[in-house]
């Protein structure tokens, strides 16, 4: 009888303590043995209290204050992992403690759903150290990589999140830092929200803030972003679907590449999307940056409000070809709206860690540019209410794109699409080609040192209307606009030095 009286005892205990561990409530991964003095690996401790909590049907897993040092860990529906303040997650610096689902990364999730990472703690990609790691496997002959790149490709190196096909999912309140490559990607991931994080991710090549791919109602809001590489991307990788309802407000972006930016990947598309209030400063290539150039389309976009200072270009919007296997792709109805950006005669993002690289060929400050390709659809295009301040300063003895001439600025249909693949540009303020129904509205133009090219150049634009533009230059050589192969045009409200005789046309 008292050894039936102890063991029931004991096994209340058990199953108590189990109770208690998880079970819909707050379980600290100090429980499951977690230590989190940096030096210790924390990854068996931090994954057993997600499983346990998992099976007990979901729970807020807390990672207290302290640094748990990790390697990879995989989220399961209905899990919270929380980070208190002063918490840090700091992944491991050796390559080998990363597992991936569809990419290497710290925290994995495929297939999950009603999962969430908030907080107000850390996450620490340790990716200065991880990412010369890889490099040491690189260039010992470790791994299968023959891209002929200066760096080991994207896929050897660990991001921080990688979710996949995962529903339901927020991310909040916490900062993200110092990955090896990609800070976090969302692929094809329904009702996503990420709100008020903080991104500082500089430590390497190929750090982009945030990777939105074909995901479907996705909401980015309030976050704060320093990266070395886009700044907000979405990307599309599958013909069969696209990134949908998705929209972006209220951030704060640096970038050594693109702040906004639609593309490079563009298999499939991108559709029902709204932007508004982005601040951007110091950031080397385009402000926003809407790529169509795998075959896939770019429609129902809007976009308002944005400011940026410092910045190599405003707005590029290219639709090329790389791919022989894909069909030419689409770029139909973009409104881009209420727009300023203040663009330097010198690098901007000059003196940081990882900077953009420099070009191989020279050029002048670039212009804004909206360019597809002979055969290709761009339709439908708005910018209305844009102002562009250009510090100007450019040499006609640098390099030069003579206006009677249009046919010399390359096409390079299959090449990696950037404001700056074109080389130099005949334009100083925009660049229109292969493009049919763009409206510039209202449009402001400020060149504050001289130029020796026009301000606007369209050359094979199709329905090309302007209606009220100021441009303020000093024009040395050329015509305020130059007109090639146009259509259809209409102007209205023109104050342009010279008048409307400052219009050239070109057959």
């Amino acid at each position: 009888m008292r050894i039936s009286r102890y063991f029931i005892i004991c096994l209340f205990i058990i199953v108590s303590t189990e109770t208690l561990r998880c079970y819909g409530q707050d379980v600290n991964i100090k429980q499951f043995g977690a230590v989190g003095d940096g030096k210790t690996m924390d990854t068996k401790a931090i994954q057993e209290a997600i499983d346990v909590c998992n099976k007990k049907g979901g729970g807020k897993v807390i990672i207290p204050t302290g640094t748990f040092l990790s390697g990879s860990i995989y989220l399961r529906s209905g899990i919270e992992l929380y980070l208190s303040k002063g918490a840090v997650l700091l992944g491991s610096s050796k390559p080998a403690d990363y597992e991936k689902h569809v990419n290497y990364a710290l925290i994995l999730a495929g297939d999950q759903h009603d999962i969430a990472i908030k907080g107000e703690g850390a996450i620490d990609g340790h990716g200065r150290e991880l990412a010369q790691n890889v490099v040491k496997m690189w260039k010992a002959g470790l791994l299968k990589d023959n891209t002929g790149k200066d760096r080991p490709d994207e896929k050897y190196r660990p991001q921080i999140i990688d979710l996949e096909q995962c529903r339901n999912v927020t991310v909040s309140g916490v900062t993200i830092k110092n990955s090896s490559c990609w800070v976090q990607t969302y692929d094809k991931c329904t009702n996503l929200i990420i709100d008020n994080i903080k991104v500082n991710s500089t430590a390497y090549w190929n750090n982009d803030g945030i990777d939105i791919v074909d995901c479907y109602k996705a909401r980015i809001t309030n976050c704060d972003i320093n990266s070395a590489d886009d700044g907000i991307c979405l990307k599309s990788g599958d013909s069969t679907t696209c990134c949908n309802d998705i929209y972006i407000a209220d951030c704060r972006i640096r970038s050594s590449a693109s702040a906004l930016k639609f593309g490079t990947a563009s298999t499939g598309g991108f559709q029902h999307i709204k932007v508004r209030r982005l601040t951007i400063f110091d950031t080397y290539r385009s402000a926003i940056a809407l790529e169509c150039v795998d075959g896939g389309f770019i429609k129902d976009i809007d976009i308002k409000n944005v400011k940026a200072t410092n910045t190599g270009n405003a707005i590029f919007i290219r639709l090329g070809k790389r791919r022989k296997d894909r069909p030419t792709g689409i770029i139909d109805s973009v409104l881009i709206k209420n727009i300023e950006v203040h663009i330097p005669s010198i690098k901007p993002d000059k003196g940081y860690e990882i900077d953009g690289p420099l070009d191989k060929e020279h050029y002048n400050v670039l212009p804004s540019s909206v360019v597809g390709l002979q055969g290709g659809k761009i339709d439908h295009i708005v910018l209305e209410n844009i102002n562009l301040y250009y510090e100007g300063g450019s040499k006609i003895d640098y390099a030069y794109r003579p206006v009677d001439s249009l046919s010399v600025v390359p096409e390079r249909l299959p090449n990696y699409p950037e404001f700056s693949m074109f080389g130099e540009l005949p334009a100083w303020g925009f660049y229109i080609r292969h493009a049919d129904g763009v409206t510039l509205k209202n449009v402001n133009l400020v060149c504050s040192g001289t130029d020796y090219r026009p301000a606007i150049v369209a050359d094979d634009a199709g329905y090309f209307n302007v209606v009220k533009l100021k441009v303020d230059g000093k024009s040395q050589v050329q015509p305020a606009i130059i007109l090639k192969a146009i259509k259809t045009k209409q102007f209205k409200k023109l104050t342009i030095p010279g008048g409307i005789n400052a219009i050239r046309i070109l057959p």
